[in-house]
């Protein structure tokens, strides 16, 4: 091989190894993001079945009022 074509090889490596850093970067990165996801979806989960409890609480306690006329 041409020295020339070498040094074309190389940096062509040079290159796709850089992409693939910067790819891995970005695929943790969104990794991390996903699992903060996840706990705020778990987190919502239980302050809606918290919320629920404490309106069926409130609804079975409640005492009716009779309507005026």
């Amino acid at each position: 091989m041409s020295d020339e074509r070498i040094e074309l090889l190389e940096t062509k490596l040079v290159h796709l190894e850089l992409a693939l850093q910067e790819l891995s970067d970005e695929m943790a990165r969104q990794q991390k993001d996903i699992e903060l996801l996840r706990e705020r979806g778990r987190q919502l989960e239980r302050q809606i079945e918290s919320a629920s409890q404490e309106a069926a609480a409130a609804s079975a306690t409640a005492v009716e009022i009779p309507p005026h006329y």
